[in-house]
Formats: C-alpha cells, sequence, structure tokens
C-alpha cells in the first residue's frame, strides 16, 4: 500500500520569532519515504535539524516578520496490515522494565499519575493483567470521553479531561497514557498521520492523529482509545511522555496559525 501525506501550515508572526517544529515523519519509517519528506518554507528560511531525546526528528527556524507557509508531501509504503493485536503479552515487573521505559512510567505534563492513582486502581485493579487490562483502559476511556474539536485547548491535562468527560485524540491518548502508567504499565504519547483507509470518509477537514503504545511482553504496542480498534495506514511523526514534548511547532514569541491542512490517502499502485 501507498499512503501520499503531507501537510501546509501557515504562520502570522509580527516580529521575527525562532521556532521549534517536529513535522517530519520518525525516522523508523525513513526506507519507506519515497523521498524525504523534507520541510519546505515559503519565504525559505535555514532549517536547522538535529534528533531529540526520544529520537524524533527536530527542526530550527527563524520566522520572519509577516507570514510563512511551512509544508511537505511524500509517499510512504506501508504494509497495509492493521494494528497487531496481542491478548497474550504479558505486563512486566518495574524491577525488570528496560531502563530506557522507567521514564514512561512517571508523571508528566499533561499526565498526572499523583492525580489519577487511586481512580486507576479503584476501577482495574482487578482487571486481568497484561493486554487485557490495557484493553479495559482503552474501552473505559473509549467510553467515558466525548468527542469533539471544540472541546480542545491547550492546557487540557488529563485529570481535566477525566473530569469533564470530553476532548480530542490527543486528551483520549492523554487519558489512557495517565492510567497505564498509575498501573505501572510503562505508556508513551505518538503523533502522527492517520487517514480513513479501511474507515468510511469523515466529513471532518483532516487532522494530525495522537494514539500511545504500551510496554507489554518486552516491546511497545499500539493502542487508539480515541478509536478503538486496530487501524490501517498509521505514519509515526514523534513519541515522547505526551503532548508537551511532541507538539508541532513552539514560538518563541507571538504566533498566529493562520491556515492548516493535513492529508493522509491511500494511493492507487
Amino acid at each position: 500500500m501507498r499512503i501520499r501525506v503531507g501537510f501546509e501550515l501557515v504562520y502570522d508572526c509580527p516580529q521575527p520569532t525562532p521556532m521549534m517544529l517536529m513535522l517530519r515523519i520518525h525516522p523508523e519509517r525513513a526506507q519507506d519515504l519515497a523521498a524525504p519528506d523534507t520541510l519546505r518554507s515559503d519565504p525559505v528560511v535555514p532549517v536547522d535539524v538535529y534528533i531529540d531525546g526520544f529520537g524524533n526528528i527536530c527542526s530550527r527556524i527563524l520566522a520572519p516578520a509577516g507570514q510563512i507557509r511551512l509544508s511537505t508531501e511524500t509517499v510512504v509504503s506501508d504494509s497495509g496490515l492493521a494494528d497487531e493485536i496481542a491478548p497474550d503479552a504479558p505486563e512486566i515487573r518495574v524491577s525488570d522494565l528496560p531502563t530506557e521505559a522507567l521514564v514512561f512510567l512517571l508523571g508528566s505534563r499533561y499526565c498526572q499519575t499523583d492525580l489519577m492513582s487511586e481512580t486507576a486502581w479503584g476501577l482495574f485493579g482487578k482487571s486481568p493483567p497484561g493486554w487485557a487490562r490495557v484493553q479495559a483502559i482503552c474501552d473505559f476511556v473509549h467510553g467515558h470521553v466525548r468527542f469533539g474539536y471544540d472541546h480542545a485547548r491547550p492546557t487540557k491535562s488529563a485529570w481535566d479531561v477525566h473530569q469533564e468527560r470530553a476532548g480530542v485524540c490527543r486528551d483520549f491518548a492523554h487519558l489512557a497514557v495517565t492510567l497505564c502508567r498509575c498501573m505501572n504499565i510503562p505508556a508513551r504519547y505518538c503523533t502522527g498521520y492517520l487517514g480513513d483507509i479501511g474507515m468510511p470518509a469523515d466529513s471532518a477537514p483532516m487532522d494530525f492523529s495522537a494514539w500511545f503504545e504500551a510496554y507489554l511482553g518486552g516491546r511497545w504496542y499500539t493502542f487508539d482509545a480515541r478509536h478503538n480498534r486496530p487501524r490501517i495506514g498509521r505514519v509515526l511523526m514523534a513519541r515522547g511522555r505526551d503532548a508537551a514534548d511532541v507538539a508541532l511547532s513552539n514560538g518563541f514569541g507571538t504566533t498566529t496559525l493562520a491556515g492548516f491542512k493535513v492529508r493522509a490517502d491511500e494511493i492507487a499502485g
């Protein structure tokens, strides 16, 4: 399967503004790209690229005063397989976890494990450990939270989502990640492209998507509390503790998002 992905983002900057951007496809998918997803800008500005502490590709620019248009497009080869299901995948004791997984047990900006621990154990303390427990968490979040773009706000945390019972895909992911961590299951936040491949077309304008990965049986598995079903054609951009680690853009000054288009469509051939 081949998937054409890309975006066009337009920012208004009242003055020259340094920006950090996380808009590139994750290095683990590099071999699947027909061409590099090089970040283009109009007007053209120098782009410095580096790899952050979580292995994501980051870009630095100095956006000029006025309007800047950022875009990319490429074709990704994909297996066409849905997210893997491994119902026998067991939990790993904290004492046996690899060191690199431990950070994904800790509380973070949007995932307040200290506030959610008692709730998590009350809900899932008696559920079967391992895959079944993570799936139970996804089932709960999927049923507990109502999806709607009007419920989005940049400061909303997992605790807020649980109390308000409404949010967007990042909020579903934050709540599920937090509940997993409370149950001593490492979980990390993911962002990327997810089109409607194999699903009824959605009439709403496309956005980037958020999901999460849980560490079970010695490896990471994909889970999606918003859709709560295996999906085809995920294209990972970045992973982190939560959305603060993988923000599409951080502007060090005033910036206004004036245009936003995303695509992820299966193409023939």
